[in-house]
C-alpha cells in the first residue's frame, strides 16, 4: 500500500497508519512512540469512524498531516468491519499503511500471565483460546499488512527503536536533547537525566564590569570558555554526551535532558551550556534545545 493518503484533492498530503495486531503484542507501545514523534494518535477508534477523523484533518489544511489510529480486538464482527472500512479507504483514493505487530502465542501467554488480565477474546475460555481466536480472527488482516513487527524477542526499548527507526523522516528527530542552565542556589532541575557542575571555572559575578551581564553576552561568554580547562570540559562532556545519546537511540529513547549548573544560573552555566549545544549538533546532527531556567532570576 502507498504511503501517503490524499483527501479529495487537498494540497496537504496526510500519513495515515492503522496500528493493529495482537493483544499483547505492544499497540500501547507502538501508539506512545508515534505520539511522542508528533503523529496524531487515536485509540480504540471503531472502524465506521476511521473515514470521517481522516477527512475531518483533511480540512485542516495540514495541520495534523500523520495520523496513527491504534485498534484492540473486539471480536470477529469488528475485524470484518475494519477490513471493509480499508477496502473503502481504497476504493475512495485514500491510502494507509497498516503496522501489524505479532508475537508467538507462549509469549503472550506469558505476558498476559504477568499482568494477570484476561485475553479480550478469551471469555469462558482458556488464555491460549482466546490468543487462537484472535490470531484467527485477524489472519487476513496480517496478509494485507505493510509491516509485520514480531516483538516475541524485543523488549520495550527494542521494539520503540524499531517503530523509530521505520517510521522517522529527514525533518522527525530520533532523539530530542534538551540543554538547561540552571542555578544550585535554586536547586536542581527534577527532570534532569544529566547534571554538569561548571562552579569550578571563575565566576563572572566578582568581576565588576561582568556581574550585570550574563552568559548570552559576548564578553562574559569570552571570558567564561577563555578559563583554563573550559575548552577541554567542553570538548570532553560533548564527547560524552555523543556517546550517552547514542545509547539513548539504541534503547528507542526520543527524549533527554542535560543540566549544567552554575552558581546562580547567570554567566557560567550559561555560556557553557550555548557552547555545548552547538558542538553537539556540528558533531552530531541532533537537534539540540537550550534553555536558560534561572537567566534574569536574580
Amino acid at each position: 500500500m502507498s504511503t501517503q493518503a490524499e483527501s479529495n484533492g487537498a494540497d496537504h498530503p496526510i500519513e495515515v497508519v492503522l496500528v493493529t495486531g495482537m493483544s499483547g503484542a505492544g499497540r500501547t507501545t507502538v501508539a506512545n512512540v508515534l505520539e511522542d514523534m508528533d503523529w496524531y494518535v487515536v485509540d480504540n477508534l471503531p472502524p465506521q469512524m476511521m473515514r470521517p477523523l481522516v477527512e475531518l484533518i483533511a480540512r485542516a489544511d495540514g495541520a495534523l498531516p500523520k495520523i496513527a489510529i491504534v485498534t484492540d480486538s473486539k471480536g470477529r464482527a469488528k475485524y470484518t468491519e475494519l477490513e471493509d472500512t480499508i477496502s473503502d479507504f481504497v476504493d475512495q483514493g485514500l491510502s494507509l499503511r497498516i503496522l501489524y505487530l505479532d508475537a508467538a502465542d507462549e509469549v503472550l501467554v506469558r505476558r498476559f500471565e504477568s499482568t494477570r488480565r484476561p485475553h479480550p477474546l478469551q471469555g469462558e475460555g482458556t488464555l491460549l483460546e482466546g490468543i487462537e481466536g484472535e490470531r484467527s480472527a485477524l489472519e487476513s488482516l496480517k496478509r494485507r499488512a505493510d509491516i509485520i513487527i514480531d516483538t516475541s524477542e524485543l523488549n520495550v526499548h527494542q521494539l520503540s527503536s524499531q517503530v523509530r527507526k521505520r517510521f522517522s523522516t529527514g525533518d522527525t528527530p530520533l532523539l530530542r536533547l534538551t540543554i538547561m542552565s540552571f542555578g544550585f542556589k535554586y536547586g536542581l532541575p527534577k527532570d534532569a537525566d544529566h547534571i554538569a557542575d561548571v562552579r569550578f571555572l571563575p565566576n563572572p559575578y566578582w568581576i565588576p564590569h561582568l556581574r550585570g551581564h550574563n552568559g548570552l553576552d559576548s564578553d562574559v561568554a569570552d571570558f567564561v570558555v577563555g578559563q583554563n580547562g573550559a575548552e577541554e570540559f567542553i570538548e570532553r562532556y560533548t564527547a560524552t554526551l555523543d556517546t550517552v545519546s547514542q545509547g539513548y537511540l539504541h534503547e528507542g529513547r526520543g527524549y533527554a535532558m542535560i543540566g549544567i549548573g552554575c552558581t546562580g544560573g547567570k554567566h557560567r552555566s550559561v555560556a557553557i551550556s550555548e557552547r555545548i549545544a552547538k558542538s553537539l549538533t556540528a558533531q552530531t546532527g541532533i537537534p539540540v534545545t537550550v534553555r536558560h531556567r534561572d537567566l534574569g532570576r536574580e
